[in-house]
């Protein structure tokens, strides 16, 4: 497995994104346990999670007391694998997604994330979204103090705009070592973001990475490029988008989302697959 750097930490250079296991359409407890170790087989050293990844109002943090109990399981070394977590976000039970980016109530997700996944401190807490009721500079201060105070080893915030990555730069310093945000061949609106993560150094986190690309046969003109790569190269249209992505900038980790064994391999399978920059330049065209 080729790997990257999250702050001072090697991880997989595709990690694996945990939220279809545990929301709408999520698949048994013993399929996702099956999956989390085939990523673990595979080399993954990187695991995405959040507190409000769950369906029921009464079983918040589902992902991460999953992602716990697989790596308890798990018959091989855990030591390296790094745990990334999120607290700000919320999820009622009625399938809306809310939010709260209160200090204190940072302070109690955080709290709540360390005693579910079983660690006295999360080695990558991200502030999962920004709350119009509470001024940025007061969230990012609540994740600095949880840093200083060791619940918290880097931070990370996901779902933020230049001026807010650079605010929290500022808040954070060093400390500040990734971004988390939507960024795929359908979704590119985060090309802002991404260069003001190599400019800083900062790990680049895309979620929903393939974005639809599992489809890309049936979308039309805009993923032909990638369907024809993925055609001639003999591999599927999404390690050819997760190549694309790992080409766009040494700072990129995508963290693809999968409930399934043999997505989470084929996506592993990316880490392989060097495009040549004809097939690069057809693909940022597309």
């Amino acid at each position: 497995m080729n790997s990257r750097r999250i702050g001072n930490t090697e991880v997989s250079a595709i990690g694996l994104g945990g939220m279809p296991m545990s929301i709408e359409g999520r698949p048994d407890e013993e399929r996702s346990i099956r999956t989390i170790h085939a990523a673990l087989d595979a080399g993954v050293t990187l695991i995405d999670t959040a507190d409000a990844y769950h369906l029921h109002a009464d079983e918040v943090g589902h992902n991460e007391t999953l992602i716990a109990r697989a790596l308890t399981s798990y018959g091989g070394d855990t030591s390296g694998v790094l745990v990334a977590t999120k607290g700000g976000h919320l999820r009622p039970g009625d399938g809306s997604w809310t939010v709260n980016s209160s200090p204190d109530y940072l302070r109690s997700a955080c709290e709540a994330s360390c005693k579910r996944l079983g660690v006295e401190a999360i080695g990558l807490y991200q502030h999962h979204r920004p709350d119009p009721r509470v001024p940025y500079a007061d969230a990012i201060g609540a994740v600095r103090d949880l840093v200083d105070t060791g619940k918290v080893r880097m931070a990370g915030i996901s779902n933020a705009n230049p001026e807010q990555i650079r605010q929290a730069r500022e808040i954070l310093g060093d400390r500040l070592v990734s971004v988390q945000n939507q960024y795929s061949p359908a979704f590119r609106s985060s090309e802002p973001e991404l260069a003001l993560c190599d400019e800083l150094g900062l790990a680049f986190l895309p979620w929903s990475p393939l974005g639809g690309i599992s489809r890309a046969g049936e979308l039309g003109s805009r993923f032909a490029p990638f369907a024809e790569v993925a055609a001639a190269r003999g591999v599927s249209p999404q390690q050819v988008c997760l190549a694309w992505l790992l080409a766009r900038s040494p700072q990129v980790i995508p963290i693809p989302g999968s409930s399934r064994p043999e997505t989470i391999r084929d996506s592993v399978a990316a880490t392989e697959l060097q495009l040549d920059a004809d097939e690069l330049t057809a693909l940022d065209r597309a």
